[in-house]
């Protein structure tokens, strides 16, 4: 589905004056399965919630090339933080009536899990990371985990074998059976839950390395095709997805160009910085020109990143709790949040 053809039910339209990715103009529409703010409106709703962060915190967590700061994370991330406590004390509230009515006796409520989902450089890793720092500072102290997708790619070997490493990052990559299995522990409640670690350094999953997740009060998973569905069986048998273990999801949007330009941008900078490294996957892109170094990169989200974003990412944007919409400089513009 390309990118022109798929809205989000109630806001953007084909053919309208909003950009083609966009969450559309303020118009009232009573069919639309959100509720739409700026983020003026939006920022407003932290009522009371204290900012635990500090202006060198956030410069810490942001990603290479995004500007938040800390008047960002006091606009947008107090609301969702409130928000989010919400939710996780109504699943708690949920899970607590559920056992008194099944006369369960298992007393250890399930990881809350959320879901973001989005582009490349569009940057979901920067609000994962704030969001964990937040939640995690919450009274209650939960302990919260973050966990990226890109462990559970197949490795480049398997891929290289397969035809695939130029559909690396698409739902094909990624090696699904495990990555359910993951998850399905996680809502177990099973304890010391390896996830696999991958390294950007070496563009490839780290053999025989993992990390331990043991029962965390929330996970935050985070990965750019995590909202995908999958194709249904004609005979009815259960095919999860892995959508089905979230209790909240967010999706990063931003204008296809804007994202184009952040790809980009963030290409040539790491060109300075991380390509440098001998051991680099990427560090004979370091070793050419300017000129040749911009073409790569221009053939680089053209083949590959408009491609999956359009046929892959995008499409599943209507599935997401939340939205939130970026403008110039990678600052929200826009919050959509799915009606009760």
């Amino acid at each position: 589905m390309s990118a022109k053809a798929e809205t989000v039910p109630g806001m953007a339209s084909p053919g309208s004056e909003a950009p083609r990715d966009g969450l559309g103009p303020f118009q009232p529409d009573p069919y639309s399965p959100y509720h739409v703010f700026t983020s003026e409106e939006w920022a407003r709703f932290r009522a009371d919630t204290p900012l635990t962060l500090t202006e060198d915190e956030v410069k810490r967590l942001r990603s290479l090339d995004d500007p938040i700061d800390l008047d960002e994370v006091r606009r947008i991330y107090l609301s969702l933080s409130r928000l989010l406590s919400s939710h996780v004390e109504s699943s708690q509230l949920l899970f607590r009536e559920r056992n008194q009515f099944l006369t369960l006796k298992e007393n250890r409520k399930t990881p809350f899990v959320i879901g973001i989902a989005g582009s490349v450089a569009v940057g979901k890793s920067t609000t994962a990371r704030i969001l964990k720092e937040l939640l995690a500072r919450w009274p209650s102290s939960p302990k919260v985990d973050l966990v990226t997708t890109d462990g559970f790619l197949y490795p480049n070997e398997i891929l290289k074998r397969e035809d695939l490493m130029e559909r690396k990052g698409f739902p094909e990559s990624y090696d699904i059976g495990a990555l359910l299995r993951f998850l399905s522990e996680i809502k177990a409640g099973r304890p010391d839950v390896p996830a696999p670690c991958y390294s950007h350094l070496t563009y490839d999953v780290i053999p025989d390395e993992f990390r331990v997740i043991d029962r965390p009060d929330i996970l935050i998973f985070e990965g750019i095709n995590v909202l995908q569905s999958r194709d249904l069986p004609a005979d009815g048998k259960v095919v999860p997805m892995v959508s089905d273990f979230f209790d909240f999801s967010i999706y990063i949007d931003a204008d296809e160009n804007r994202i184009h330009k952040w790809y980009v941008d963030r290409f040539m900078k790491l060109r300075q910085t991380a390509f440098r490294d001998p051991s680099s996957y990427f560090n004979r892109y370091a070793q050419v020109s300017t000129e040749e170094a911009l073409s790569i990169a221009e053939g680089l989200w053209a083949n590959i990143n408009l491609k999956n974003l359009r046929q892959n990412i995008l499409p599943t944007r209507p599935r997401a709790d939340l939205i939130l919409q970026k403008g110039n400089n990678h600052f929200i513009e826009k919050v959509a949040l799915r009606k009760l």
